[in-house]
């Protein structure tokens, strides 16, 4: 049985259809972040499963119980907010003990489970101190402690790290990964990062305008997405996408681009591509799938750096791919200035190609 049960769920404001027929199942233990833009009704999902939005159509279920009038008090759920939502006049122990007091924990039990939720997240020096004593990332993880000490049966995290500084947001992802290993419990997490989706999913559903775009392993979703969307928002430079016309020379298909550009693809595409010779297709190539020559099976070009941009352990540079701009990803030291001609080396077999009209990927080439 799933741990929560999502069926047709659908959420209005007024004239604005926010939420439109979603389906989803959660086993229990599982980690799945609702990812996607600002807008999308991640949080409006959230919020609904959390009871703190009504259901306008459809069902939840939590362990086999439908909860769509069930209070939110009733639903055994702990929820962390973006916020925080601290008392500030509280001290961290008081805090954390809060909702265990108002559930009528005897106090023995409560000072067990605060000091052992405290030490899992390495709080446990902090507890005498209060919110303004403290700096964004030491409050955020009172907040998870607040909810890891209810020992819930669902964890909803909304957006938690995205008031935090880079380098913060890089340990926490780490904390609440491990703590999720240490829980055992289910965890719905939503973001609008998709690094953060990537980093801590067990199962990655990617919304888009009120609905389900693609759902699976994270992977999956990065080498075999369904759509350009999907493609485009996982990635981090995004995906290029370069006009073509796909062609064939006998038992081999390539891709004609602006310039006099030809690409030959690898046979994994031929299947899927059969009934679009002379059509125009986008071929996507990310950038770390455009390096220097020495890949075996790559289709080498030459390519004028147009932008240099250097990160310390890779450089990313921006040259023209059949008259569209495209980023590559390149050694540090293997490119020094704009205006330099190099060799590149495309890996055809991870490139996907897409249905320019329907943006749904025609081809992955990944195994």
């Amino acid at each position: 049985m799933a741990d929560l049960n999502i069926q047709g769920l659908h959420k209005y404001y007024g004239e604005n259809h926010v939420v439109k027929g979603i389906d989803l199942e959660i086993p229990e233990g599982e980690f799945i972040v609702l990812v996607g833009q600002s807008g999308c009704g991640k949080s409006t999902l959230l919020r609904t499963i959390a009871g703190l939005e009504h259901v306008d159509q459809g069902t939840i279920e939590i362990a086999g119980q439908v909860v769509n009038d069930m209070a939110p008090k009733d639903r055994d759920i702990a929820m962390v907010f973006q916020n925080y939502a601290l008392y500030p006049y509280m001290t961290v122990y008081d805090n954390i003990a809060f909702g265990l007091r108002v559930r009528k924990f005897p106090e023995a039990e409560i000072r067990q489970k605060v000091q052992r939720a405290a030490e899992m997240l390495a709080i446990d020096h902090l507890l005498n101190r209060y919110p303004r004593q403290m700096s964004g990332g030491q409050l955020q993880r009172v907040a998870i402690g607040r909810a890891v000490v209810r020992n819930a049966r669902l964890y909803l995290f909304d957006e938690p790290l995205s008031n935090l500084d880079a380098q913060l947001r890089d340990e926490m992802r780490g904390e609440i990964k491990r703590l999720h290993q240490e829980l055992g419990k289910t965890i719905i997490y939503v973001t609008h990062d998709q690094i953060e989706a990537m980093t801590l999913a067990d199962r990655i559903v990617l919304m888009r305008g009120g609905r389900i775009e693609q759902q699976g392993a994270p992977l999956a979703l990065f080498e075999h997405p369904a759509t350009r969307y999907v493609a485009g928002f996982l990635g981090s430079p995004t995906m290029n996408f370069i006009p073509a016309q796909l062609d064939r020379q006998g038992d081999t298909m390539s891709l004609a681009l602006q310039g006099g550009v030809t690409l030959p693809l690898p046979i994994d595409h031929a299947g899927a591509l059969t009934g679009w010779v002379g059509r125009s297709v986008l071929l996507g190539l990310r950038p770390e799938h455009m390096q220097r020559p020495g890949s075996a099976g790559a289709v080498t070009l030459s390519a004028q750096v147009e932008l240099v941009q250097p990160t310390g352990s890779r450089t990313y540079i921006e040259f023209l791919l059949g008259g569209v701009p495209a980023v590559a990803e390149v050694g540090a030291h293997d490119v020094h200035r704009a205006g330099e001609r190099i060799s590149l080396a495309l890996d055809m077999q991870r490139a996907i190609i897409v249905d320019p009209e329907t943006e749904h990927v025609l081809s992955s080439g990944a195994k």
